[in-house]
């Protein structure tokens, strides 16, 4: 597995340097350097508990993002998934006390509790203080040793202790609320790649491309499991099954969901993910009454997810809903009863299964269909690497031999391509077959329709994007075929010339369409676009009857 290449000056400058540019962007959070912590720049008006939390590096934007009036006072930031020193606990207690006690908010791992610990010790003649212990990870829930770590609910019992504070709770009325939450919370995630450490050689551990790990942490450790990857529904009900066995969650209770990207996850995973948890909680008369989708715990670079469940009642409600200054806290939360709604798009009326078959037509779908790996490799190569998957959507429905007039099947194809292809290709070629649509609904003889057809939907695709001969797309195909067409040359001519554009394309430097983006990388590599229209000419010229 290669490892993941950070962004950076030297690892050793790793955090300083990112450090410098968050305060940067966040002006309404202070440093102060000796002995080394976050703390917000304002202070509040009236007298209040303060509230700090803090760990290892690398999970950001837990702790600094949470920093902000309604949240935490303070974080202390550690080496990457190192504990911070108790030293930095002390200074970041005494500047958020108030004269009303500080609330220490702690993951359960070994080396934040004893450093929270000794700091509380170390001041215990100094400032009042109390702590809560977040253990939400069912992963490591056992009845001998740590217990289980602290995750994603950490963020979750941030968030409610901060609130309970802005509102004037006292530190012991605070601190039953934060416990109160994270023993009603639970978690378990799951990784497809392991983080890489800043500096490191290696991954944490590895994985093979189908396996995944389950049950890891934010830490970079592996997993309680490491199996066949499934899909996102089963793998979503094996981690709920964890998580609402340990939490006792029953039907008809209320509950708030975290979905939460490990560094790596991308928003349409996360989405898929939390639509997947909905309907599972559903099926088990558990309502999502708040939804939290995105990153907000991480562990580097890991590729994973973690899944947080928090039981409700309606102080934790009030106190989640209430607004904070937290940079990192999303500004909108999914409020209500969370449902999956249908979103299948309507079928396209673009179905051509009436009459006599169209050879022609359905040799060309069939050549296409049986390149779509081909077509994919050529686009890699030459653009932005979707055009075989444009194909497979636009011509992959189709029963073969298709049958219906040659303009019925030209409009079907047409419409196919515009509205289940998309993107450059769904447009052009579209335009294409509706253009021959058109033209085989006036001409009895295919060259003449070609010739019309052909000649019309190269000007309109050249109106739309301004591709002229030479600049590497389906015109370099087009052009010659429209001129041979127009000069009343046969069919296989007609072909010859769209072939000998297509192969054209790969002498020369695209400056118009997908493989303009890549310049001199697509040089040698025939356009794919100009490829497929070569290969339509073709199956007329092969199949048709006239010539």
């Amino acid at each position: 597995m290669t490892p993941h290449e950070y962004v950076l000056n030297s690892p050793d400058a790793f955090i300083t340097d990112a450090l410098r540019g968050f305060l940067a962007a966040n002006p309404s959070i202070s440093w102060e350097p000796d002995p080394g912590f976050l703390h917000r720049r304002d202070v509040p008006a009236s007298p209040r508990v303060g509230v700090i939390s803090g760990g290892g590096s690398g999970h950001e934007p837990m702790h600094a993002g949470l920093i902000g009036d309604g949240m935490i006072d303070a974080a202390c930031p550690g080496l990457v998934f190192t504990s911070p020193n108790a030293l930095q606990i002390v200074g970041a207690t005494r500047w958020a006390d108030r004269g009303n006690g500080v609330l220490h908010i702690v993951k359960n791992y070994t080396g934040d509790v004893m450093n929270f610990r000794i700091a509380r010790h170390l001041l215990r003649d100094e400032v009042a203080t109390d702590h809560v212990l977040v253990d939400d990870d069912v992963a490591t829930e056992s009845e001998s040793g740590p217990g289980r770590r602290g995750t994603g609910a950490t963020i979750i019992v941030e968030k409610v202790c901060g609130a309970a504070a802005a509102r004037g709770d006292d530190l012991a009325r605070i601190a039953e609320i934060g416990r109160r939450t994270a023993q009603n919370s639970r978690s378990f995630a799951v990784a497809y790649r392991a983080c890489t450490v800043p500096g490191a050689t290696e991954p944490t551990f590895d994985l093979e491309a189908d396996e995944m790990e389950f049950g890891v942490g934010i830490h970079g450790e592996a997993g309680q499991d490491r199996t066949a990857r499934v899909g996102a529904s089963e793998l979503v009900e094996r981690m709920l099954d964890r998580i609402v066995d340990s939490l006792s969650v029953t039907a008809g209770e209320r509950v708030l969901c975290l979905v939460n990207g490990l560094g790596a996850a991308h928003p349409l995973e996360l989405s898929l993910v939390f639509g997947e948890v909905v309907s599972h909680l559903d099926a088990r008369g558990i309502v999502v009454d708040r939804s939290m989708v995105g990153t907000f715990v991480t562990a580097l670079d890991m590729a994973g997810f973690s899944i947080t469940l928090v039981r409700l009642d309606d102080e934790t409600l009030e106190l989640f809903d209430a607004e904070t200054t937290a940079p990192a806290w999303p500004a909108h939360i999914g409020q209500g009863p969370a449902q999956v709604a249908d979103v299948t798009f309507a079928e396209p009326d673009d179905a051509a299964d009436d009459g006599p078959e169209s050879p022609w037509l359905s040799a060309f779908i069939r050549r296409v269909r049986d390149a779509i790996d081909d077509l994919t490799a050529l686009d890699q190569q030459a653009g932005d690497g979707d055009f075989g998957a444009n194909m497979k959507a636009a011509l992959g429905h189709f029963d073969l031999p298709v049958r219906g007039s040659d303009a019925d099947v030209l409009r079907a194809i047409s419409t196919s391509f515009l509205v289940r292809a998309g993107g450059t290709s769904g447009a052009v070629f579209g335009v294409l077959f509706r253009q021959l649509a058109t033209a085989f609904s006036t001409f009895d003889d295919v060259a003449g329709a070609l010739r019309d057809g052909t000649a019309a939907a190269l000007a309109e695709i050249q109106d739309l994007g301004g591709a002229e001969v030479g600049d590497n797309t389906m015109v370099d195909a087009l052009a010659p075929a429209s001129d041979a067409l127009t000069e009343g040359k046969s069919l296989p001519e007609v072909a010859d010339d769209a072939e000998a554009g297509a192969e054209s394309t790969c002498h020369t430097t695209a400056s118009k369409g997908r493989a303009s983006y890549v310049g001199e990388n697509a040089r040698g590599v025939v356009d794919p676009g100009a490829l497929v229209t070569g290969w339509l000419y073709r199956a007329a010229a092969e199949q048709s009857p006239v010539e």
